[in-house]
């Protein structure tokens, strides 16, 4: 394991397993991701325009570099249904070495 400063994990929210689809296979093909997990079956409750609402929605999962994360965040809002997409950036503190040589040979450079 390394330690790594450059590396991030964002979480967006979709409405539906096609939407999800279909905006993680457009950020792996733009090489703004190296991977996408998609886990259906999220149920989320939350503020909105002043009450509280809850739906189901699935959540991808991104791996990316931090250099990457303000294209691929125009990407998202530029496919999203929402008015205003879930878009989370964390980083990843560490990880294996071979790991994260592939995810920066995965992605644009």
């Amino acid at each position: 394991m390394r330690v790594r400063g450059s590396y991030v994990a964002l979480m967006i929210t979709c409405p539906s397993r096609e939407e999800a689809e279909r905006v993680a296979r457009a950020l792996v093909e733009a090489r703004l991701a190296a991977c996408v997990n998609i886990l259906p079956n999220v149920r989320s409750i939350y503020w909105w325009e002043g009450k509280v609402e809850e739906g189901d929605e699935v959540l991808l999962l991104v791996k990316t570099r931090l250099d990457l994360v303000g294209e691929l965040a125009r990407r998202v809002r530029s496919l999203h249904s929402y008015e205003v997409p879930e878009i989370i950036a964390l980083p990843i503190v560490a990880g294996s070495d071979d790991y994260l040589r592939w995810v920066d040979s995965s992605l644009a450079t």
